[in-house]
């Protein structure tokens, strides 16, 4: 979001040894840490941090015959396209999404009817509490509700590096999700050749300002600032929003209940100093439209979150990780 204030110590790491070391050191010491790939998804609060920043950059990617083990610190969109490069299927849906691979278990990054739970068969995580280096399945790690895992608003763990189950083809898995089908003018349920899947999913993360563009402010966002909400009954004033099974009950839209709430995309240009608004894309996007800070987006996304919940009786949390700054 290109906001924040500065962190007291920071240093990039390059190999795997290195950053398990540098945590167990801060963290005998009683240093607060805080691990970070590309940043892709924080919003730091405007007094910074203090302590030890580890930004992750290990770059390990080593391609199987069905499959890819890749180190936290490769760039997730390097990942998708060496894996298709080399004639592997899967994660053509998962192109254009920004941050680190280390991340993509941590969110359970998902688009376009795939998710990273999909196809991950194991891990390799540093567990900070017991100072150990463990290789999980996919089953310790609390996938299941939308974008949800046992990573998520913790810092005992830290992802080291995941391995992918992949196929060896150059066509995709069937794509039931409507809106790429039609992209691709397939039928849902379809397949596609992977590289056009590839083209089809960056022109619509293009066309909603989720491909980063250091000239158009409507990216820069942490892309989704709100969760789409999972609840065990939906309130009345909410029955008309759009609806999908999930484990843990129902999801709703939350990009509707922003919308109808009196919030289109575009809102907030005159909105305190016109510093913060919705993307003119994206209404789940809260952007910085030039010098904004981060008490002023949070004071924007309360005023977004006050009028949802004003309108549908339904409280958003936030899609992306809060350093140092929280709603009101």
């Amino acid at each position: 979001m290109r906001l924040g204030g500065p962190a007291s110590e920071y240093e990039v790491v390059h190999t795997t040894e290195h950053l398990v070391a540098l945590i167990r050191e801060a963290d005998a010491a009683g240093k607060p840490v805080l691990v970070m790939g590309g940043g892709s998804n924080l919003v730091v609060g405007d007094q910074g941090f203090e302590g030890l920043v580890v930004q992750v950059a290990t770059s390990g990617l080593n391609i199987h015959e069905e499959g890819v083990t890749v180190e936290a610190g490769v760039e997730w969109d390097t990942v998708v396209a060496t894996s298709l490069a080399a004639g592997l299927a899967g994660l053509e849906p998962l192109s254009g999404i920004p941050g680190s691979t280390g991340g993509t278990p941590v969110q359970n990054v998902g688009a376009y009817g795939t998710l990273t739970s999909d196809l991950l068969t194991c891990l390799t995580v540093y567990d900070r509490a017991t100072g150990t280096v463990e290789q999980w399945t996919p089953d310790r790690c609390g996938f299941g509700s939308h974008r949800q895992s046992i990573f998520k608003h913790t810092d005992r763990y830290v992802v080291l590096d995941v391995t992918l189950q992949l196929a060896r083809s150059t066509r995709s898995r069937p794509i039931h999700y409507a809106g790429l089908a039609g992209r691709l003018d397939i039928a849902p349920g379809a397949t596609a050749p992977t590289r056009e899947v590839r083209d089809a999913v960056l022109a619509l993360r293009r066309r909603s300002g989720m491909i980063l563009d250091a000239d158009d402010h409507d990216t820069w966002s942490v892309g989704s600032f709100f969760i789409n909400p999972v609840l065990s009954s939906v309130p009345d004033k909410a029955r008309d929003c759009p609806q999908y099974p999930d484990p843990a009950g129902t999801k709703l839209s939350a990009a509707w209940l922003i919308d109808r709430a009196g919030f289109p995309r575009g809102y907030g240009h005159d909105w305190c100093r016109g510093t913060v608004a919705l993307s003119s894309k994206h209404a789940l996007a809260v952007t910085n439209r030039g010098n904004a800070t981060t008490a002023e987006v949070m004071k924007f996304a309360d005023h977004i979150r006050e009028g949802v919940e004003q309108r549908f009786d339904i409280r958003l949390g936030p899609e992306c990780d809060l350093v140092n700054c929280k709603f009101g």
